[in-house]
């Protein structure tokens, strides 16, 4: 790994090429050596190894740190030659925490980066059980090979805007009052820089960049979920001067036939017969692995509409330790045998077998009457009331209690 300076990979002791958890390990054991509060004469070299671990252990600082060294971190603040780039550990302490990289009002003083580029990517709920490579091309800006991003062999200050890149102009707008107008210089537009057409690098026509496609590989892995990122570091466009953005993948799960999932959690629906939900069920699951589970019930298992049962570690694996699954919850409905084909036989049997019916209390023949049920038809949906329309066009003026005014609905016709 080539990096532009390794004077804070020596501080801690460790390789560029060091892990994440071999930098905290390094930092953990020297903070814990000469930690003021052991060591009343390691205040300074504390510093330094603070100092060294804020850059290191921050993605951001550390790739700039890789890149450009201290210059970067400073902001162009140079140094001496030898040791930590001339800075000595109070002075790197005081350039990173008392306005040295972030300057006043936190504000990173560093190569700025160009723009992040986000790309949604539909997967499915098999390819986050079991892990899946996918390829993406992206276009970006990537500096020209042929002049080195420089635009070509001539570039001088554009004229127009004296190297600024904007142009501002002054307009009236009233007695006494001016409004000043900030634009894109046209000139240059907005590089600062002019090139003369005759001096153009022929590989960019003086662009500075080219477009490129680049093929990446998304490894997703298992667990990963629905609008979970996964980040291509330094692979958004190039541009002069500028720290390229990042690419971010962001998941998005296409909807499964079978399995809903909900965390590490999957559901899936299973309709069974009313012998099944009585008698006793198997089924069979086919699993987003492939694998076919054999679901029995348990003898004497009564299934209800609306029952949830659950397998314990056949859910989603999660993510960062696949061997721990959720659970896989079966929603369970009860088909009733559709009407005329259970006859009054079927049912005298069936009565035989299960337990009695409910018992109603003791009336009197001459104390109730009798009605009966009738399909429900959404569609004739009606309502009652006074008006002439709702009784074939008689208009009624009784009190709706005598009539049995209240509103309510009309049954389908048998």
């Amino acid at each position: 790994m080539s990096v532009a300076d390794t004077a804070l990979y020596d501080v801690l002791g460790v390789s560029p090429s060091a892990s994440d958890k071999e930098i905290k390990k390094a930092y953990r054991k020297l903070a814990l050596k000469h930690h003021p509060d052991k060591n009343p004469d390691g205040a300074e070299k504390f510093k330094e190894i603070s100092a060294a671990f804020d850059v290191l252990s921050d993605p951001q600082k550390k790739e700039i740190y890789d890149r450009y060294g201290m210059e970067g971190l400073e902001g162009g603040m140079g140094g001496g030659g030898g040791g930590m780039g001339g800075f000595g550990a109070a002075d790197i302490f005081e350039q990173m925490f008392g306005g040295g990289f972030f300057g006043r009002g936190g504000r990173r003083r560093g190569p700025p980066k160009t723009e992040d580029m986000k790309h949604r990517m539909g997967v499915k709920l098999e390819e986050l059980y079991n892990g899946k490579v996918k390829k993406i091309a992206v276009k970006k800006n990537e500096l020209c090979e042929t002049c080195d991003g420089k635009g070509g062999s001539e570039v001088r200050r554009c004229t127009a805007c004296n190297g600024q890149g904007i142009q501002i102009q002054l307009r009236q707008v009233g007695p006494g009052m001016v409004q000043q107008l900030q634009s894109k210089c046209r000139d240059c537009r907005g590089t600062g820089e002019f090139i003369r057409p005759g001096d153009r690098c022929t590989g960019c026509s003086g662009d500075k960049v080219v477009v490129k496609k680049k093929v990446l590989r998304v490894e997703i892995d298992p667990g990963m979920a629905t609008g979970e990122n996964i980040v291509f570091r330094g692979e958004a466009d190039q541009a002069p001067n500028h720290l390229p953005g990042d690419v971010v993948i962001v998941l998005q799960q296409e909807d499964h036939p079978i399995f809903t999932r909900d965390g590490d959690d999957l559901y899936v629906d299973k309709e069974l017969t009313l012998v099944e939900a009585l008698c006793g069920y198997q089924f069979l699951v086919t699993h987003l692995d492939g694998r076919v589970l054999l679901v029995t019930s348990e003898p004497g298992e009564i299934i209800k509409p609306g029952d949830v049962k659950c397998i314990r570690n056949e859910g989603m694996p999660r993510h960062g330790s696949p061997f721990t699954r959720g659970r896989l919850f079966v929603k369970f409905t009860v088909a009733f045998p559709p009407a005329g084909t259970f006859t009054p036989e079927n049912a005298r049997v069936l009565e035989s077998v299960l337990p009695p019916r409910p018992k109603l209390p003791a009336f009197s023949p001459d104390d109730v009457e009798e009605v009966h049920l009738h399909n429900y038809d959404p569609s004739s949906h009606a309502h009652t009331g006074r008006s002439s329309h709702a009784h074939g066009n008689n208009a009624y003026d009784e009190d709706d209690e005598a009539y049995g005014g209240a509103p309510g609905v009309s049954c389908a016709q048998q």
